[in-house]
């Protein structure tokens, strides 16, 4: 299946952020809107991703100072992003090869859905439920 038939439906109000933002304003919607990461964008273009990681990581670097600098200087640059048509479980493969948590899905600049691993492995699982209660059904007839 593909990412798009995945999203379908999905209104989602994508939570993200810009380059010029500061690393506290970027901090404070991960923490109040409860998400592991933000889409950084400009002029609707995703220019890279804002993750909890990389709070962590600058914050482990060089102190609460960091708090006070532009996400530009702590993003993940370039973004990995995906298109549309991308099968939900090479998404998968993707995330796990690049160790990522998170991939905009977008359709030439255009920023279409933001996906979570989550999200990936909750579709995954429900085709393997799905599976395990035909082969039940199936057991149960013979």
């Amino acid at each position: 299946m593909s990412i798009a038939r995945l999203i379908e439906g999905h209104k989602q109000d994508i939570i993200q952020c810009s380059p010029g933002d500061l690393v506290h304003h970027a901090a404070s919607l991960l923490a109040e809107k409860r998400i592991g990461a933000l889409p950084v964008t400009q002029d609707s273009r995703v220019v890279g991703i804002f993750s909890e990681r990389d709070l962590l990581y600058c914050i482990a670097r060089e102190g609460a100072d960091v708090l006070q600098r532009p996400v530009s200087d702590v993003m993940t640059s370039p973004a990995i992003t995906i298109g549309p048509d991308c099968d939900v479980l090479k998404a998968l493969s993707l995330m796990t090869k690049r160790r990522i948590r998170h991939l905009p899905v977008v359709d030439g600049d255009a920023l279409l859905a933001f996906v979570s691993i989550g999200d990936l492995v909750k579709y995954r699982m429900g085709i393997i439920e799905a599976e395990a209660e035909q082969m039940r059904e199936y057991i149960s007839m013979a």
